[in-house]
């Protein structure tokens, strides 16, 4: 059989254009919008290549959106902790109170209590995000801005979860600014100095 009037995709190839097309209805369309059968027509492909791959629309508009939400973030470099914590946690911020916002909370009505996809949605995007806070963290580390012990995921997603907070009890379009820096300088700050009076 011929996909799409072309030769037939398989792998990595036929994954790559599953997930365009289900970004791009995303975008378009928000989670509610998200179908089996537009994706499919998007993608020149048919339903089955797509549940081969996701059980559900719900699992592919995960792995769509960690896809978007990847593609948004960049790791800052500023030599302060400060600065790229600060940096990092405005990208967060702006990103939710967007229309990626609608689209990811969209997801997490969609997805239940399944845990797996709440775990992936968990904070906001996906891997990028804690490994982007895990590099600042270990450039951190390396300046001598924070004690080795804080180069954990737990410690990095902090920031994260608080912001997340903030939105889920708060029910607020954006966060405040000044509300980030009292994140990263009462909270985060002292986390990753340690508890015995470590000072930079």
């Amino acid at each position: 059989m011929v996909e799409g009037g072309g030769p037939r995709r398989r792998g990595a190839v036929l994954e790559e254009a599953i997930l365009r097309a289900a970004a791009e209805v995303l975008r378009e369309s928000g989670a509610g919008g998200l179908t089996m059968d537009e994706v499919a027509r998007r993608a020149g492909t048919n339903k089955n290549a797509i549940y081969r791959r996701w059980p559900n629309r719900v699992a592919l508009g995960v792995a769509a959106y960690r896809r978007l939400a990847d593609a948004e973030i960049t790791v800052p470099d500023t030599g302060s902790l400060r600065d790229d914590a600060l940096d990092l946690l405005s990208c967060a911020n702006s990103t939710w109170s967007s229309p990626y916002g609608e689209i990811l909370r969209g997801l997490i009505a969609a997805a239940g209590s399944a845990p797996e996809l709440l775990a992936e949605l968990r904070d906001g995007g996906g891997g990028a995000y804690e490994a982007a806070w895990l590099t600042v963290l270990g450039r951190a580390v390396a300046r001598g801005e924070a004690v080795a012990e804080a180069l954990h995921p737990r410690v990095a997603s902090t920031p994260v979860a608080l912001l997340r907070n903030e939105y889920m009890t708060r029910g607020v379009p954006a966060v405040p600014d000044g509300v980030l820096v009292e994140i990263v300088e009462e909270v985060f700050l002292p986390l990753v100095r340690g508890r015995a009076g470590f000072s930079a």
